[in-house]
């Protein structure tokens, strides 16, 4: 039997898998959208999930139509979040969980989005990355909208339980526009600037991100690439562009 070849360092995709028709080239066949996208990149963002439950068939589902390599992350629910505030979530995370174990080896990590108004608070977010670590080994990766997230204590507290920081743009705090706490994975954001979710990125913009992300590479590899400025449908083509030029780098994925 061959082996398959390692995948490389820097894996880059979409917060969802939607292709704008006037992107339908950049894809190959398939079946579906997912099908479709996975002929392009190798990962992708659920986001849905922060909104409202899938049942476990549906992830499923999702996981029997992409190729091996393939590989899922999954928002967190808004009631861990943003509701619960990280307190007494053990409920919902079983339930959570439950649902996404339908991906099987396709899971390649669980995102927590936290609301701009959750401070950090030492005692809170321990108990609640014990009680997730007790649940599951999934690589986590937590993108914090207040600044008190960003000080050693919080980065420190982070790496104690493996769970890796977003690195986002917009920038939320000079900090937050690199990676931060556990090595690994390594995991940007790019929502779009200057209007989120709208925004595109142009050339330069791209190419100082596939620098950044290079330079990263050699201590913190492997790394995750995603774009979320899906409202206008430029996250694909941004996607798309990032790849090629990390290509040239020989680092794209």
């Amino acid at each position: 039997m061959s082996r398959q070849p390692p995948a490389p360092p820097v894996q880059v995709g979409c917060a969802g898998w939607s292709i704008p028709t006037r992107d339908a080239a950049l894809f190959g066949a398939g079946n579906s959208l997912l099908a479709r996208y996975a002929t392009r990149f190798s990962v992708v963002e659920i986001n849905s999930s922060f909104y409202r439950a899938h049942q476990r068939r549906t992830y499923e589902r999702w996981a029997a139509t992409v190729p091996a390599h393939f590989r899922f992350s999954v928002k967190m629910p808004r009631a861990v979040s943003h509701e619960a505030g990280l307190v007494g979530a053990g409920p919902l995370l079983d339930r959570f969980l439950g649902e996404v174990a339908g991906l099987g080896p396709h899971l390649g990590a669980l995102l927590l989005q936290l609301p701009p108004s959750l401070t950090f608070d030492a005692r809170r977010v321990s108990a609640f990355l014990r009680a997730l670590r007790r649940r599951t080994r999934a690589p986590v990766v937590c993108e914090p909208r207040h600044a008190s997230w960003f000080d050693p204590q919080a980065d420190a507290l982070l790496q104690r339980h493996g769970v890796a920081r977003a690195a986002v743009d917009p920038v939320v705090h000079p900090q937050s526009a690199v990676p931060g706490g556990a090595p690994t994975p390594a995991y940007w954001r790019w929502h779009g600037s200057p209007r989120m979710y709208y925004s595109d990125y142009p050339d330069a913009a791209l190419a100082a991100l596939a620098a950044a992300v290079q330079r990263h590479l050699p201590a913190h590899a492997p790394a995750w690439v995603i774009f979320d400025n899906t409202a206008q449908g430029f996250a694909v083509p941004n996607a798309a562009r990032l790849q090629v030029m990390l290509a040239g780098m020989g680092s794209a994925g």
